[in-house]
């Protein structure tokens, strides 16, 4: 198991963690979800022996990690860069750690050959890498990390300069790939939907502190307070409640008790902002292809289901 304890990190004074703390069990992957510069990535590097902290300690398998250089944490990491090495070929990348760390050519060449099979790089074992699509430079910085038997496999926003379309493929792919290897990982994210497809658990992370941990399911039908829930996604919040979307229902109907303000259709789904005769407005979800329109009058019923009281 790998535990976060109370780190804390300040840089010029001002604090990018504040005694963050985060267990990880043994093949279990949890995402930590939070905006741009909320410390997200400073934990870890932290966990990676990249960034000493000011206080708090790193503790992986009941071993306290402080001293211990980065490449003997048997800790993997993959960047959104990807931080590949432009000199050298596919193989020469994967295979980088395993020559690093003394093993010999024969294990080198199989582990490396089965990593690439993993991810779907057979046969381009000597392509250089700046050749590559951006996907295929990400499954080898991917398999780069996987090739020493890392414990624990850190992923820093790896899909976050990708196209959507490409995004959404290989996140199908990561979460195959990890249940199959059944990896303990780490995945750092801005994206919501990334870290609910990928995590077992989701840590929620604000100025510097993870307030909430829970399953995905967990997470959306409880964020512990107002901001978490506006950051979910969850627009219908005040400072007592919050009204997940999909349980308020939207009918068209002459005699109803509001207005529809906006229609977004997002894919599979509309999104509809309603103003209510009382001046409230809710946003609701609906999956069918017909749905009411600007301007239509409206009957709106909220499910108590889904409705959150915050702390």
């Amino acid at each position: 198991m790998l535990r976060a304890a109370e780190l804390s990190v300040r840089f010029d004074g001002k604090a990018a963690l504040d005694e963050a703390s985060l267990d990880v069990e043994d093949g279990e992957v949890v995402t930590i979800l939070g905006p741009s510069g909320c410390g997200k990535t400073t934990l870890l590097r932290v966990v990676a022996g990249l960034q000493l902290p000011d206080t708090g300690r790193v503790v992986l398998d009941g071993a306290d990690l402080a001293g211990v250089a980065p490449h003997r944490r048997g800790v993997g990491l993959v960047f959104q860069d990807h931080a590949l090495f432009p000199h050298r070929d596919v193989f020469g990348n994967v295979a980088f750690g395993l020559r690093m760390r003394a093993d010999s050519p024969g294990q080198v060449t199989r582990r490396t050959s089965e990593l690439l099979a993993l991810v779907g790089l057979a046969g381009l074992e000597r392509r250089s890498v700046g050749s590559l699509s951006g996907g295929e430079q990400q499954r080898v910085a991917l398999a780069r990390a996987l090739a020493p038997e890392p414990r624990v496999l850190l992923l820093d926003e790896p899909l976050g300069s990708l196209d959507r379309r490409l995004r959404d493929r290989l996140l199908e792919e990561l979460r195959k790939l990890f249940d199959e290897l059944e990896l303990t990982a780490i995945y750092v994210t801005h994206d919501r939907t990334e870290a609910f497809t990928l995590g077992d658990r989701v840590a929620v992370m604000r100025t510097g502190r993870i307030v909430q941990v829970a399953t995905p399911d967990e997470l959306w039908a409880n964020p512990v307070d107002a901001d978490t829930a506006r950051f979910l996604g969850i627009a219908n919040v005040d400072a007592n409640e919050a009204i997940r979307p999909e349980a308020v229902t939207v009918r068209s109907s002459a005699n109803g008790n509001g207005v529809v303000e906006n229609a977004a259709r997002t894919g599979p789904t509309v999104q509809l902002l309603v103003r209510l005769d009382d001046g409230r407005r809710l946003e609701a979800v609906v999956a069918s292809l017909s749905h009411p329109a600007v301007g239509d009058r409206v009957n709106v019923e909220v499910d108590p289901e889904g409705i959150v009281r915050l702390r």
